[in-house]
């Protein structure tokens, strides 16, 4: 699922590429990826894209009073071309959810947004505000903002009872952080992943803090000004733990464990995280704290 850095690197990357082209045209393929009626998709045809921005894991192409929002869950991606195709897709055939054309005084550009596998989560929204989006309207405060400092975090770790990884992931709680990056962000502040949020001390809440910017941060350096097709391999390049189940731990040689659940899974360093012990299995058995 593509999250806080890889969302920033394509809204970057549309951005450079799109402002100031043309719609052209727009064709929903998918029948469940639409979500809004009013206004109509159609009438972002003709209008300007006056610019691209990132809120949480959204993306909002706006036209100047009319916003193309999309979010693209778990197996969502951008496809851009300079040479767009144009012929006329087929209702739910394929891959391909959405395409957009865009004209611009250097040429063409096309945009077509795909989704793998049979669960289809990718959603579309075409708003007058971004803030019309249910999934913005209720985001919490982004990491990178002026707001979101040690203090702020320390007083949402401190009303909640819930397990670290799970706040984390919130995105009522903090906006942009997902499953990869909290396990990252985890293993390099040497915190359980089921850890209380509220039993951090405000010292493991400072390690916390400075390892989700040093974390995101260097992940955002990376991604900056890569296309569309080359931010997967970036992201995966960086994971020290995440999706690398029996691999040796980079920091401290430990094997790699993970714990599965019904549609996900995390991963994490006992010797880093949990002082040695192995986290259960949630479906044989109760978690070691």
């Amino acid at each position: 699922m593509p999250e806080l850095p890889e969302v920033a690197g394509l809204a970057e990357f549309l951005d450079e590429h799109l402002r100031g082209t043309s719609v052209t045209t727009v064709q929903i393929v998918s029948f469940a990826v639409l979500k809004t009626a009013d206004p109509p998709f159609n009438a972002l045809e003709g209008r300007t894209v006056t610019g691209v921005r990132r809120f949480g894991k959204f993306v909002s192409i706006d036209t100047g009073g009319i916003s193309l929002v999309f979010h693209l869950a778990r197996a969502g991606w951008v496809r851009f071309t300079d040479s767009p195709a144009d012929a006329q897709l087929r209702m739910g055939k394929g891959h391909i959810a959405a395409r957009f054309a865009f004209t611009g005084p250097d040429g063409l550009r096309g945009v077509d947004l795909t989704e793998a596998g049979t669960k289809k989560s990718l959603a579309v929204y075409v708003v007058r505000d971004p803030q019309d989006v249910p999934g913005i309207a209720t985001l919490g405060p982004d990491p990178f903002t002026e707001a979101f400092d040690a203090d702020m975090l320390a007083e949402i770790l401190a009303g909640s009872s819930q397990q670290i990884k799970g706040l984390l992931r919130s995105q009522s709680v903090i906006a942009g952080i997902g499953n990869a990056y909290s396990d990252e962000i985890l293993h390099a502040a040497r915190i359980s992943p089921f850890a209380t949020a509220k039993s951090l001390d405000r010292e493991a809440v400072q390690v916390l803090y400075d390892s989700i910017h040093d974390v995101l941060g260097t992940a955002l350096a990376e991604a900056s000004g890569k296309p569309p097709k080359d931010l997967k391999d970036v992201k995966r390049s960086h994971m020290r733990v995440h999706a690398r189940t029996g691999e040796p731990c980079p920091v401290c040689g430990d094997t790699v464990r993970e714990v599965s659940f019904a549609d996900t899974a995390l991963q994490y360093c006992p010797t880093c995280q949990t002082k040695g012990k192995i986290l259960a299995d949630r479906r044989t058995s109760k978690f070691l704290k």
